[in-house]
This record gives C-alpha cells, structure tokens and sequence, in this order.
C-alpha cells in the first residue's frame, strides 16, 4: 500500500445522503430498475444518463436554452476543466465565496444533480504520469498534475452532490504490467479512503458531498486489496461506485450491489448502451451524443425497434441522418418524425441543413437538442421494456432493425475545441485544426498591397497569414502602408 492512510470515523455521515432504491432487479448480471434521488434535485430514474459536459455546460447549449428545452435531470463535471492554472494561482471557480459555488459558476438550475469528477469523458491521455499523490490532467494551460489533498479541497468548497473518487488508471495505454496494476489499486484505495476521511472531517454545519467510488478496469484479484479494504472500511460512507470496465461487473462484490452505478465505459452507439444495461449498469455518460452532434448526425432511433412490417426496406435502418447531404435541403419532414424536441416542432430539415451549410451555430445547437431528446426517449424506452420483462426480445429486435455503428461523419464540423481530440492527433506539420471558413478576397488584396505583393503572386504564402484573425483592414486604399502595418492587431494576439 502506498500513502499513509487517514483514519475513518464511522461516526461521522454526510448530512444529505443520496438515496438509490432497486426497484426491479432479477440477478447481479441483469438489467434493473432504480430510483436515485437526493432532497431537492430532481428524481432520476435508472437506466438513465446525465449530461456530459464541458467546462461546466453540454456544448451547444446555453444555459438557459438548458433549462427550457432539455429534460437533462443531471449533468457531470470535470474539474480539470477549471484549473487552468492549477500549481500557478487559485483558478477563478475557487475564488467564489458562495454556498454551491460550482453551481453559481456554471449557472447549473438548482434542481439538476451535478456530478463533479476529476477528468474529462472521455479523457484525454496526459504525459504527466501518475504519481502515489497525484493524477494527470489536460487544461486549457496544458497539462497539469491533482494532487488528492487539492481535490478534496476543491470538492469541499464547490460543493457538488456526488463527488468521484480519484482512480488511477493510465488512459491511452495499450498493455498494462503487473507491476503498474498492482500501483493501480494501491494508490486508488489509498485516494479513497483519503477522501472519505476529508469529506467526514467537513464540520456537521456545512454540506457534505456523497462519494461514488470507483472501480479499476483491471481482474478482480488484481485490485483485491483495494475491494478488500473498501468492503471492510469504507463501504458504509461511499453512495455509489463508478465503473470503468462495465464486463467486469461479474466480479463486483456482493456487497456493493445495492448502489448505483456510474458508468465510464465509453459506448461506441446505442447497441454497447444496451449491452451495458443488461449487465446492470444503472448511469451513463455519453460522449457519442456530442460525437453525433458535431458530425451534423441527427441521431434516429427509437427502443424497442418498430416492427419490420413498418418499413418497406428489409436492410437494417441507420441510427442517425447525415445532415450535410445535399437530399435534405428541400425537404420539409422533421429530422425524426413524431419526436417532441425543439428542433423538430419548430423547424425542418432543410433549414437544419442549410445551417450546417452556412456554417451557422444554431445547425449544431438544433442538432444537439434533437440528440438528447432522442437519448431521452430510449431510455425511457428502454425502462419500459424492463419493467414489461420482455428486454432481452427488445434488443434483439433493436440489433436487427438498426445498423451497427453510426454513420460516418461526410461534414466540416464547427470549430475544434481541446475536448474534441485524444491529444495524439493532427500532429503533422502545416496541419490547421480549423481551417478557414471563409476567404475575404477583397482583405488579402488590401493586405498584399501593403506589403508591395501582387496578388497572388506567391501561391505557396496564400495561406500563412489567417484572414479571419486580420482586423480593420477594409478601406486602407489611401491609408499609409507603414502606419497601417504598424497597427494591425491579430486577434490571437490579444489572450
């Protein structure tokens, strides 16, 4: 065991305690129903999935077109978003002296469940090893290391309803050794038992925080110590576990059934989501949404599966519409008929795809509500069918009536932001993330000018000055080109 480990109080309860009733369960490795629910949040029923996030909101949706048109009962956090500047000053989201201050920050309704973890989902792979105190992370400053003590205290003062355990596991590793694993789980107990210590020494007249501990994605004997000191000492402070290799689930004890699941098994599509719910996972994150949404695929699909006398193709159906292609920009149908989103009762699919072509936001943010509503709608679907007991005929239908996999991406999608890569990606020379959008002939000519070029006369320097970053540059015919020179800004200049 690494660390020297805080002693646990069994005296000592957090103050609102989650609460997670097994409304329907036939077996450990079966699907079930369930209830989580913590006094003034929203209710969420199980199999169910939260919003996953970035820096704080679902990308392409604004907080208050959250609150209005969304039914996201939930969302998780990852605190890597927002320590930028983690070893050189305090990050602006700890400066707030304000009770729920990571709540205030992001403007998260008073009624959603807000999960806080230490990394991204997925998260991205950071060269900065792991260490007995410490993990790596990715910010928009680089990559920085958390130290547990640092989590603890930022969990303490954000205040989130369910805090994830600290896990040590090293993400874009092909093969782990022995020896790496058996790191694994002695720095993963060490952090939570630390953990659970910290949040029980919080004073009794501030809010506490519930923990969900996690689960290494390595064989049960080789994190034995770990479960074995989580069963003995900490299993009557944690509220949840988080998974991170849902076929592993076999080898959960049986004395953490009865909580709730988290699951950071990323799903390729809706057949690894059922997959996964018939092993019993309750909570889901699910990055294929943004995926979707960013590849201008409105997702379209529906559990259980219509029957194959509903469709006049007996090959199996896609699970999404490629919005880029050029066949919806006279069509008037919504992206999927009868779904209640805002993007499908307001608008159709030819204005959607004419955003998209226009490179207009509000393509992907139409997108992105249709996505979630969809989600929505199968798990509800999804609930349904276990309830009625006939789940395992239900996927089997599903899994005949709809392709594998989503469809390929055919698009340019919007601008790329960090949390869209895996960090090995776009590395060759003269590369751009983002190429332009567009091209201001009119600009580059005046440009050109100033600097004696005639246009287009060096084909191979077109493209090293970025003209969407120029600013003030029309109207500089009888400007003096020195002057004007001199003062150019490059909007990159000014962060």
């Amino acid at each position: 065991m690494t660390g020297e480990a805080l002693p646990l109080d069994l005296s000592q309860l957090p103050h609102e305690m989650l609460e997670f009733a097994l409304l329907k369960s036939s077996g450990a490795l079966a699907p079930r129903l369930g209830r989580l629910s913590l006094p003034g949040r929203k209710t969420i029923l199980t199999p169910g999935f939260l919003g996953n996030t970035s820096r704080g909101a679902v990308p392409h949706i604004s907080q208050d077109n959250f609150r209005k048109t969304t039914s996201l009962l939930g969302v998780y956090v990852a605190l890597e978003d927002f320590v930028e500047k983690i070893q050189e000053k305090t990050p602006p989201v700890l400066q707030i002296d304000t009770p729920e201050s990571l709540r205030r920050f992001i403007a998260l309704p008073k009624d959603t469940l807000l999960v806080l973890g230490p990394r991204r989902q997925p998260p991205i792979p950071s060269p900065v090893a792991n260490t007995n105190t410490e993990v790596g992370l990715l910010t928009s400053y680089g990559f920085r290391a958390l130290s547990s003590d640092y989590y603890a205290a930022a969990a303490r003062k954000l205040q989130p309803d369910i805090l994830v355990g600290m896990a040590d596991i090293p993400f874009g590793q092909e093969t782990v050794g022995l020896k790496r694993k058996d790191k694994m789980s002695d720095r993963t107990e060490t952090w939570t038992r630390d953990i659970i210590a910290k949040r029980n020494g919080i004073p009794k007249e501030e809010p506490r925080y519930n923990i969900f501990a996690p689960i290494l994605p390595i064989d049960q004997d080789l994190q034995s110590w770990y479960l074995e000191h989580l069963l003995d000492d900490m299993v009557e402070h944690i509220s949840g576990v988080a998974i991170y290799d849902a076929y592993l689930l076999d080898d959960l004890p049986d004395a953490l059934q009865h909580l709730p699941r988290l699951s950071f098994h990323i799903p390729a599509g809706p057949h690894e989501l059922l997959r996964q719910i018939s092993l019993g996972m309750d909570i889901f994150t699910i990055p294929f949404i943004c995926d979707a949404t960013d590849a201008g695929i409105a997702l379209d699909f529906k559990f259980p599966a219509p029957s194959k006398t509903d469709t006049a193709s007996s090959s199996r159906k896609s699970l999404g519409v490629d919005m880029w292609l050029a066949s919806h920009a006279e069509s008037a149908t919504p992206l999927t008929d009868g779904c209640a989103c805002y993007a499908c009762t307001k608008h159709h699919t030819a204005y959607i795809q004419h955003l998209l072509s226009a490179k207009e936001m509000l393509g992907w943010v139409l997108i992105q509500l249709h996505n979630h509503t969809i989600l929505d709608s199968f798990f509800s679907g999804v609930r349904n069918s276990i309830e009625n007991g006939t789940f395992e005929q239900d996927v089997a239908a599903f899994e005949a009536f709809y392709e594998p996999s989503l469809p390929e991406k055919s698009g340019q999608g919007p601008r790329v932001r960090g949390y869209h890569h895996s960090g090995q990606e776009e590395k060759k020379v003269g590369v751009k993330r983002n190429p332009k959008a567009f091209r201001n002939l009119e600009k580059e000519a005046v440009f050109q000018a100033i600097h004696g070029q005639q246009p287009n006369a060096k084909p191979e320097m077109r493209d090293m000055i970025d003209d969407e970053a120029l600013v003030g540059l029309v109207g500089l015919e009888n400007v003096d080109s020195a002057k004007a020179v001199e003062q150019l800004k490059l909007e990159d200049d000014k962060s």
